[in-house]
């Protein structure tokens, strides 16, 4: 087994059908282009490979919601602020997990970049998702 970190955008250096598995968590959502990432992946990855993602993703329960987005607009910048005084970096970490596609989205995105049994299975009512596919 052997781990790699790189751009995900350019895996040049990997060989075409030459990956069993890969995944990414929480991370995908601050690439430039993740539809050329989901493309990335889905050319290194072997004939039965599975892409796995864990992203934070769109609270799907109507109250957990409403606290959820206090939680982070408001306390989570000040608790940044107050703890590694650093408050944008964590006013980004909001606006950019808003920002992400929600779960039916990024999962037609992952079928666009060629991935078949592709799914999506929200965790803590959708704080976060795990989405799967493969490469057929």
């Amino acid at each position: 087994m052997e781990f790699v970190e790189c751009n995900a955008e350019n895996l040049d250096f990997i060989k075409d059908e030459s990956i069993d598995v890969y995944t990414i968590s929480f991370g995908i959502r601050n690439c430039t282009n993740i539809d050329k990432v989901l493309r990335e992946c889905f050319r290194v990855l072997k004939k039965g490979g599975r892409f796995m993602c864990l992203e934070f993703s769109h609270v799907e329960v109507p109250v957990l919601k409403n606290i959820y987005d206090m939680y982070s607009f408001y306390l989570i910048p000040e608790l940044g602020g107050f703890l590694a005084n650093d408050k944008e970096s964590y006013k980004y970490l909001v606006e950019s997990i808003r920002n992400f596609p929600n779960q039916e989205t990024f999962m037609k995105m992952i079928e666009d970049a060629g991935f078949s049994a592709v799914s999506y299975k929200n965790l803590s009512g959708g704080i976060c998702a795990i989405h799967s596919g493969i490469k057929i």
